[in-house]
């Protein structure tokens, strides 16, 4: 193969030279006797040779390939350096389908138009989750990850690809091609039922199943195999101590081969740390705490596996993670136990569905999930058949929708914003650790390190497998790479820098036993976390139909006569965490270790690579020691407690103070300027807390920091009068904002706005920055004049009012009403599935400005949508009780303005329908009203 690609290549070169256009790489001759090359391995060698030549711009590449037969193997040719592809393998199986069983009535044609639609929409996903909008900054980009191919491989075919370095080379990637020849051989010489039976007839040769999407016993190593899941079902329903069913357990999950890079490290024997006594090992309920249940949505799963696994390892002394899609507030009630049945664990994701006010403050830790390990840069997806009314009202959105949390992460562009967003968590809810959740790839201890820095508590880092089914297939198999990766290079990278100590290390993906959890702590994880275990543990068959909502054991499924059949308790899921930690101790044990403080990051003392030739394991298991004292060892929880970090506003932290055990008052004359960030969630966490009693309106003047109003709950308002920054209104959760122009400011016209509602859009100034209102849930907010992009972003039950809007706005967004009486920016209510938007708009302009996918723009006739007219008029009369001069000459001729309305709303959503509203409001932690007090004024300095 190696000569073969050196042919190929040089072949490529002196095309080119001869002035080719286009080189086609070619298969389409290949038979038993002449083998074809892995068309992304002849792709890759071509297009780095034509590069080193100062080449590859006057000669294009195709390739027509057999083996493109998915997306993944398609985006793989394009990126290793082709400009076009074709499937036609592929396409000639398509067309035998058509007419067969399940495809009556298509035809060939349509089979293969139907193909290449599929493989454009997975290509166009990919291109997504990379970032990347066009197909031509795709070609030749290396946009992969390398893993176990030898340097050899990597340097002919693939230099400008980042990866992990191994010992995969020509000769094995040969052996598999003459691997599949031999199949190929035994396919075509048929094969018949035994001859002494006298029904014999010829049976037809059938290809065999890999068991690439489903276990079969003769395709490919599965990890939760049938025999595993019943493994992991033994141990959590046992009846006797835990410990006499591990044995059992152990040798099930033996692996002869290794399938996972874990399997290539050995532990060293015991001579080399002497072994201990099992008794002298810490308890398993103290290594049960560093456990976790994977972030698993209510919604991916049923509301009763939900509780169970939250339940169940909240009782082993773990911590439970809600998921991204919000929490039954019904839950913050304790059970009869007295125990807490919410999660300890609330993720902030980057679509945020439902993340109000208590539920932040009920945290013991926010997970700020900015990648998800099975399916990296697409974010969490639900599909429409899930999003039951039960399950839209918990994420503020509308029944039979998909929810999905898109590439772009709204508010997180940069390590400045996870540090804006992390102050904004830490002001709302200051005893709450903060995390990030990161994916296992090659430079993520660079972005860990950003990170860190940026202030969380702790990094989760996930690997590439897991997830709950409802992701595409090529995700599940093609996205993310192994953990012990990933978190080699977290690890390794942290201590180079000196920032080690600051955050606890996380893991996930695939953990079944004890020797998984060793292995991780030994390259640097803290805590572990359990995902499709966890499931197992409750009854989960591994039937791989999350998607379809049709989950045979009630777990991951909405349908009612399914959850009828769920059979889970917490006492299944506590058994299994406490038996996942025995046999921890086991292997501590055996290599002299008592704790499992005392062995995090202590890989290159304790692993081997196996083979020791591999130079890419090696590399793995080679971290210098990490100093840490006893106690940050055996505490992850003390992260970074030595570190002193400023509160997001010095001035709201006084405000907090001076009103603490008071409520209802009313305060002006206050100074505020950009040094005072997330202003607003200080006070509203204080109110969830019992700390201060609502109502409390505040005015303040100045020029406000990012995030002004952020969180801010029912009962309390916020005036700025000035101009703010970004993200104003993130997360409002039942308060009211509201800037509007300084009319003190020298040199101001007097007056909020123009008072003709004709006046010039040139005359609205703008006071509000980019991603206003982002994941709002409840409240209003009031803008007397412009605010920039992204305005109304995933708005899940908030109202505006604004006087105009740059582009992308009200996108994503699934609730809530906005009011914009000004000029609108183009790609409006892209991905909007909820809510409506209406648009003062005498021109009719917005027709050109919307996202015709997602929403439509009509005009609104009052007589056939009364419902919407009044909600008009009750915002412009809000707006104008806010202080605007133009709400106020608006409603002054309320007819006329109606007739200069448009109404924005989803594609398939009736102008007259109102906004999805909930029909229950969730309670605060502690309540007490008040009349509002007379004026008082807080000094702004020290």
């Amino acid at each position: 193969m190696r000569d073969a690609l050196e042919r190929l290549a040089k072949d490529a070169v002196v095309a080119s030279r001869r002035n080719a256009a286009l080189v086609r790489v070619s298969d389409r001759t290949f038979d038993l006797d002449r083998l074809p090359i892995p068309s992304v391995l002849a792709v890759g060698a071509v297009h780095a040779a034509l590069v080193a030549a100062g080449l590859r711009g006057r000669t294009d590449i195709i390739a027509e390939a057999a083996d493109v037969l998915d997306v993944h193997t398609l985006a793989m040719a394009i990126s290793a350096g082709a400009r076009a592809v074709h499937p036609w393998l592929a396409l000639e199986i398509a067309a035998e389908v058509a007419g067969t069983r399940g495809a009556e009535e298509i035809d060939a044609p349509t089979a293969r138009m139907n193909l290449l639609a599929s493989l454009e929409a997975g290509l166009r996903k990919t291109l997504a989750r990379m970032g990347i909008s066009a197909v031509a900054s795709y070609v030749g980009g290396a946009f992969f990850e390398t893993l176990d191919l030898a340097p050899e491989v990597v340097a002919r075919c693939f230099p400008a690809a980042p990866g992990w370095e191994g010992t995969t080379g020509f000769e094995a990637l040969a052996t598999n091609q003459l691997a599949r020849r031999a199949t190929a051989i035994g396919l075509d010489g048929g094969s018949s039922v035994p001859a002494a039976s006298p029904a014999s007839v010829p049976r037809e040769p059938r290809l065999p199943d890999p068991g690439i999407a489903r276990f079969r016993a003769d395709g490919e190593l599965h990890l939760f195999s049938p025999r595993i899941v019943a493994a992991i079902q033994a141990v959590a329903n046992g009846q006797g101590p835990v410990v006499d069913t591990l044995p059992a357990y152990r040798a099930v999950l033996d692996r002869p081969e290794a399938a996972v890079v874990r399997d290539r490290l050995t532990v060293r024997p015991a001579a080399r740390r002497r072994a201990v006594p099992l008794d002298e090992v810490e308890p398993a309920r103290a290594i049960a705490r560093r456990l976790v249940v994977s972030a698993m949505s209510v919604g991916a799963l049923s509301p009763e596996a939900h509780q169970a696994l939250t339940i169940g390892i909240q009782r082993a002394g773990g911590a439970a993670n809600t998921g991204e899609g919000g929490e039954d507030s019904s839950w913050y009630i304790a059970g009869e136990d007295g125990r807490r049945r919410d999660a300890v664990i609330k993720q902030v994701a980057s679509g945020r569905f439902g993340v109000t006010a208590i539920y932040l403050a009920r945290a013991e830790q926010l997970e700020i999930k900015i990648a998800q390990g099975s399916k990296p840069g697409e974010g969490g997806q639900l599909p429409a058949r899930k999003a039951t009314a039960y399950i839209a009202a918990l994420r503020r959105g509308q029944p039979g929708r998909a929810y999905l949390s898109p590439p772009p992460h709204h508010d997180i562009y940069s390590i400045e914003d996870l540090a804006q967003l992390i102050a904004d968590l830490r002001a709302i809810n200051p005893g709450a650790r903060i995390g990030v959740k990161l994916v296992a790839s090659r430079g993520v201890g660079t972005i860990a390190a950003g990170v860190a820095k940026a202030g969380a508590d702790y990094i989760h880092l996930a690997g590439g497998a897991g997830g709950t089914g409802a992701s595409p297939l090529s995700s599940i198999k093609h996205a993310g790479v192994p953990w012990e990766l990933g978190l080699s290079e977290v690890h390794q990278t942290l201590l180079w820098n000196d920032l080690r100590d600051r955050v606890a290390l996380r893991t996930d993906g695939g953990l079944q036993r004890g020797r998984d959890l060793l292995v991780a702590a030994l390259l640097g994880a803290e805590e572990f976390a359990l995902g499709t275990a966890a499931l197992v543990s409750i009854g989960c068959d591994m039937a791989r139909q999350c998607h379809l909502d049709t989950c045979p054991t009630g777990i991951a499924t909405q349908r009612s006569d399914l959850r009828a059949k769920f059979t889970g308790t917490p006492e299944q899921v506590e058994r299994f965490a406490l038996g996942l930690a025995e046999d921890l101790r086991a292997e501590l044990a055996a290599i002299g270790a008592r704790s499992v403080g005392e062995v995090v990051g202590e890989a290159s003392s304790v692993l081997q690579a196996t083979p020791r030739g591999d130079v890419g394991l090696r590399r793995v298991i080679s971290a210098p020691r990490w100093s840490a004292g006893p106690a940050r060892r055996q505490t992850p929880e003390a992260a970074g407690r030595t570190l002193v970090r400023a509160p997001a506003s010095p001035l709201e932290v006084r405000l907090v103070a001076a009103l603490r055990g008071h409520g209802a008052v009313r305060l002006e004359g206050l100074g505020i300027t950009t040094a005072e960030r997330s202003f607003g969630a200080a006070l509203t966490g204080a109110v969830q807390r019992g700390e201060v009693r609502v109502p409390v309106s505040v005015s303040v003047r100045g020029s406000a920091g990012q995030s002004f109003g952020a969180f801010l709950g029912e009962g309390l308002e916020v005036r700025l009068e000035g101009v703010a920054n970004d993200y104003v209104a993130k997360g409002l959760s039942g308060g009211t904002v509201i800037v509007a122009p300084d009319r003190r400011r020298p040199g101001a016209a007097p007056g909020v706005l123009p008072a003709a509602a004709g006046a010039p859009a040139a005359d609205h100034p703008t006071l509000a920055g980019n991603t206003c209102l982002y994941g709002a849930t409840a409240g209003r907010l009031h803008v007397l004049g412009r605010a920039g992009m992204r305005f109304a972003v995933r708005n899940a039950g908030a109202d505006a009012v604004v006087d105009g809007v740059g582009a992308h706005g009200a996108e994503y967004m699934t609730g809530g009403t906005l009011l914009v009486l000004g000029p609108v920016g183009p790609n409006f209510g892209a991905g909007m599935t909820g809510g409506r938007a209406f648009i003062l708009d005498p021109e009719g302009s917005i027709r050109s400005r919307i996202d015709h996918s997602s929403v439509t723009a009509r005009a609104l006739r009052p007589a056939d949508a009364p419902d919407a007219a009044f909600e008009v008029a009750r915002l412009l009369r809000h707006h104008r009780d806010a202080g605007s001069e133009r709400a106020a000459a608006l409603l002054a001729d309320e007819a006329a303005t109606m007739t200069s309305m448009w109404v924005v709303a989803p594609v398939d959503a009736p102008v007259a329908a109102i906004p999805l509203r909930l029909a229950t409001r969730e309670a605060a932690i502690a309540t007490g009203t008040q009349p509002i007090r007379s004026r008082a004024v807080i000094a702004a300095g020290a």
